[in-house]
């Protein structure tokens, strides 16, 4: 029987080494073609939950399931081939590549030069800088257009979803709004995405749903237009008031 989400972490008890548990019966759920962020303070385990769901941390107990499948115990390798495409926090590039080569990289397991080819073109009309700097040094590139770049190689294996993890650290607020009209570009695309932000509001703005993340249990989720109308979440978490209805 089909799912009716991309991925699921169900119950999940994830931690480090001997060290106390940092995810404590989290249940984080991705529709299809939907943007779901995790919000929370520092240390709630926001960035674990991407660790396990890429396969690169082993929950101690709990489930994965990526379009119904089960894939608790698939090392990151296989969950990319499971559909899961992680972009890690900070700048992940090789900056003394060139653009092409860079995106060229995340589609190292597809044979088919046809599709090569069609995988290349989605990129870049998804993201014009890329198609624009082609040729160029990546190190060349600011921060948010690195980013973006990031982002195309994600996208070469026809993810199901991507993870991003901080995709806005370190960008300043012009660069910042362009990752995240892009985000919603890959969304509008039709991949889903998990999205870690410490920019709670600006996470918020762009996602479908949201997820409250606190001491390794999701607080409280919904739709995040609501969990930014919800005042005393606003007070706890986004640094002042509430979101106000949008009248359009």
């Amino acid at each position: 029987m089909a799912s009716e989400f991309l991925l699921e972490l169900d119950d999940i008890e994830a931690g480090y080494g001997r060290a106390a548990l940092v995810l404590r019966g989290l249940t984080v759920k991705v529709p299809p073609a939907t943007i779901v962020c995790l919000v929370g303070p520092n240390g709630a385990g926001k960035s674990t939950v991407l660790k396990v769901a890429s396969g690169m941390l082993t929950p101690r107990s709990g489930t994965i399931r990526v379009a119904g499948a089960d894939v608790t115990r698939n090392t990151p390798q296989q969950m990319l081939g499971a559909g899961l495409s992680h972009v890690l926090q900070g700048h992940s590039v090789f900056k003394e590549m060139t653009v092409e080569e860079n995106v060229r990289l995340g589609a190292f397991s597809v044979k088919d030069k046809a599709e090569l080819s069609d995988r290349i073109d989605f990129v870049k009309s998804l993201f014009p800088v890329v198609a624009e700097r082609w040729g160029a040094l990546a190190g060349a590139l600011s921060g948010g257009q690195q980013k973006q770049v990031e982002f195309a190689r994600s996208l070469m294996v026809s993810p199901q979803v991507v993870l991003l993890d901080e995709p806005s650290m370190g960008l300043d607020p012009k660069a910042t709004g362009t990752v995240f009209e892009q985000v919603v570009r890959m969304r509008d695309a039709g991949t889903a995405v998990l999205l870690v932000e410490q920019n709670a509001r600006r996470a918020l703005e762009t996602a479908d749903l949201g997820c409250v993340l606190d001491l390794g249990r999701v607080h409280i989720s919904g739709p995040a237009d609501e969990l930014l109308r919800d005042p005393q979440l606003a007070e706890l978490y986004l640094g002042g008031r509430p979101q106000p209805t949008s009248t359009s």
